[in-house]
């Protein structure tokens, strides 16, 4: 009997968008797997190692980017970030579902060297109510939410022309939203 290649979901959107919100409750429902990310950047308070993301030094970071063994990776501010391909790949060749929340420009990536995956961009409803939940999170400046509702706009529009998000889930709705993305990563 042959063995089914297991599916590799990206999902991905930009700040405030609820994509955080949407992926856990697909992960909870469906029981597929979060990839967990790795980071240079020490731990928060109550974070613990392999569940929030994988801790490692830049040394070892420098060291798997070297050696090809991320999907996708970025330096953010002197903190680099990224998705380390083998648990990904150990996955999918054990049968199972995979789902990754990054960036678009990690999507992008992720495209680049795993075609076949399924790409999902989460969308506001429209730029009025992103920058409303931007809004009602109350941690940001006049300078910092203009900043973010430009890079949100840019990172939707690179996303659109890239032709890698062939899928749109507009969260308008968060329990619609969530029971499409269930579809999607179950289909």
């Amino acid at each position: 009997m042959e063995k089914r290649q297991g599916k590799l979901v990206v999902i991905s959107g930009p700040a405030g968008v609820g994509k955080s919100t949407i992926t856990r409750q697909a992960v909870a429902r469906t029981g597929v797997a979060l990839s967990v990310s790795a980071t240079t950047r020490p731990p928060r308070p109550g974070e613990v190692d392999g569940q929030a993301y994988r801790f490692i030094d830049r040394p070892a970071f420098d060291a798997l980017v070297a050696a090809d063994g991320f999907l996708e990776y970025a330096d953010v501010f002197g903190q680099c970030y990224g998705t380390p391909a083998a648990p990904v790949r150990q996955a999918l060749e054990a049968g199972r579902t995979m789902i990754l929340e990054i960036d678009v420009q990690g999507g992008l990536q992720v495209a680049a060297k795993m075609p076949d995956a399924t790409f999902i961009l989460i969308v506001p409803p429209s730029e009025a109510e992103l920058e409303r939940r931007l809004v009602g999170r109350g941690t940001e400046t006049a300078d910092q939410l203009a900043r973010r509702l430009g890079k949100a706009t840019r990172e939707l529009a690179i996303a659109r022309d890239s032709g890698v998000y062939k899928i749109e889930v507009v969260n308008d709705d968060l329990e619609r939203a969530v029971e499409e993305v269930c579809r999607l990563v179950i289909g």
